[in-house]
Order: C-alpha cells, then structure tokens, then sequence
C-alpha cells in the first residue's frame, strides 16, 4: 500500500504525509534540508517493512503548501493535525512517533499539546540553552545564498559547516535518492536555523510529561549534538539516551541495520 495521507494545519495550510508499508503506524518527522523522501520507500532503513510508514513533509515541500510568512509554532500545528490524520485512517488512538534533527524539535515542541503520541523517538534535536537574540551571521549569510539561488552551495555548506558531517557523510547524501529534493528545500534552511538558534525550551512545558521518549546520539557526534542532547533528556520525563556507537547524525545512512534496531527494541 503506497499513498499519500493529507491533514489541514490550524492556519489552513494543507500537510501532506507519504503512507506505506505494514504494521504499527509511525509517524516521521524529517530535518532541516530534506523532505519525506529521507523515510519513505526504498530508502534504508526500509522502514516499512517494519512500520506502517507516514513520512510526513514539512511545510513547504514535497507534498505540503507553504504559508506567505514562516512562524515555528506552525510546525507543531502541522503535527498535531497529522498525529490527528494518522489516528484517524489508522484506528488507533495513539501513533509512535520519530524525528530527526529538526524534526525531532518539532517533535518535542508539540508534544506538551498532544495526546496522540505513544512512544517518541528523536534523533539530535537541537535547541541552545540559552536562545539567540537575532539569526547568526552564518544564517543570515544562508539566507542571501537562497536569494541568490545557489542551492548547492546553501545544503553543501548547511551539511559540512553547521551540522559537521565528514565529507564522506556528505558525498553519501549526495547519492542519495532524496539528494535533488533537498535542493529544491533548500530555501527553507535559514529560516529554520534561525527558528532553531532563537528557540526557547521551557522545561516547564515538559515537567509533566508522561510519552516514554528515546533519544538517540551517535557516538561520534559533535559536542553540540550531544550537549543539547543530554540537557534536553535532563529536562524530560520518561527519556532515555540511546547511543548509536561509531555513528554521527545520519546513522539511518551510515548503519541503517543499527538505525533500525534502535527503533524496534523501543517501539515494539
């Protein structure tokens, strides 16, 4: 079964979410510079041999419209209205839930509003511990490369520089069958940078959090990667730490065998 599931976020923007495979729903939330083509199909790791996979696009790609002005809290709502989506042509009352990197802020910035998650899996989000005033240079840079429309250079640049993958993780990225959508995402990048530099967490939110969550780190990650990932699990109740040995920020790439692994001992 392979079709496409669309939700109608608060603001009226239309969402849309690829479906496929069989068993227990899982809901994906990709990063920043991608789209659901990361989760879906072929893609390793073949999640859908496992999952009934909904490899959701955020707004302003693949399967979902934009809005004139980009607001993050909208993020959260195009979550909620999808969770609300998937609970329905699934039957389920709640849905297990992964984000990656952005994905996963999204992840746990709706997730004080909803009661639709069962289980949460996110993978390096990032938020700082005390949020940006204003966009960096660097995001402000990116943002005259997308005025630009140097496409290339931005997700090249957005892969090496900020999320610091070796050259061998990006020349991978780049052969990658979902490599010529993030080119046509690549517009999006610094308004969610600086959506994530001037994000503020509020533990409060999560105190009472009751979502078993699973947070994955690889090995080898950045220390940014892991410092915000051991502050964030700090303040959510119900989290665990998950190391991905050997492994940076795209392990479903580099060890998708792991990846996959690390999923199913938590979700089924």
């Amino acid at each position: 079964m392979s079709d496409t599931l669309h939700a109608r976020s608060a603001d009226g923007t239309r969402i849309g979410a690829s479906r496929a495979g069989k068993g227990p729903p899982l809901l994906v939330v990709h990063g920043i510079a991608a789209d659901a083509g990361r989760f879906k199909g072929s893609a390793p790791p073949r999640l859908d041999e496992h999952f009934e996979v909904f490899a959701m696009d955020r707004r302003g790609r693949g399967a979902s419209e934009d809005a004139a002005a980009y607001v993050f809290s909208r993020e959260a709502e195009d979550l909620h209205a999808m969770l609300e989506a998937v609970a329905h042509a699934t039957g389920r009352d709640r849905v297990c839930v992964l984000g990656h990197s952005f994905g996963g802020l999204v992840c746990l910035d709706a997730l004080p509003e909803t009661t639709r998650i069962g289980k949460l899996v996110v993978y390096e989000p990032y938020a700082p511990e005390v949020p940006a005033p204003e966009p960096s240079a660097v995001t402000k840079s990116y943002a005259a490369l997308a005025e630009r429309g140097d496409r290339d250079a931005l997700v090249t640049s957005f892969l090496r520089d900020i999320v610091r993958m070796p050259s061998s993780d990006v020349d991978r990225l780049r052969a990658h069958g979902s490599f010529a959508a993030r080119l046509a995402a690549a517009h999006t990048i610094p308004r969610e940078m600086a959506a994530a530099e001037t994000y503020r967490f509020e533990p409060s939110r999560a105190a009472s959090n009751t979502v078993p969550i699973r947070m994955l780190l690889g090995g080898e990650s950045p220390p940014f990667l892991r410092e915000a990932t051991f502050r964030l699990h700090a303040s959510l109740p119900e989290s665990e730490v998950h190391e991905l040995p050997g492994q940076q920020h795209i392990a479903m790439d580099t060890a998708p065998a792991l990846f996959l692994e690390a999923l199913r001992s938590f979700l089924d």
